[in-house]
């Protein structure tokens, strides 16, 4: 199955109080009914490069046939060193982050 995505962004979040990692970005579903999740991954690298894996997850209420784009994020606390995000699909690489944003 294609997968389309777009506007992926990883941000270092260093401001006193609220030190945090997050990645996001929007995903193309088939419906109304269908939430993205981001994961992390069981394997690691020893790089800081983070591997997290994209799921769809399908309700069971009724939802529009139509394709639609919903935001999916994955963020932890704390301090962070991540240099990459390599985001995969069903075991493929589906899209990699080499730029890390820092905010102050």
């Amino acid at each position: 199955m294609s997968i389309k995505t777009k506007d992926w962004t990883a941000q270092i979040d260093r401001m006193p109080g609220a030190a945090s990692f997050r990645t996001f970005g929007t995903v193309t579903v088939a419906h109304t009914g269908v939430t993205p999740k981001l994961e992390m991954t069981a394997i690691q690298d020893k790089s800081f490069d983070l591997r997290l894996e994209l799921k769809l997850e399908n309700s069971n209420e009724i939802s529009l046939q139509v394709e639609t784009d919903k935001v999916v994020e994955y963020k932890v606390l704390g301090d962070s060193n991540v240099t990459g995000v390599s985001i995969f699909y069903e075991g493929k690489l589906l899209h990699h982050i080499d730029k890390v944003l820092i905010t102050h």
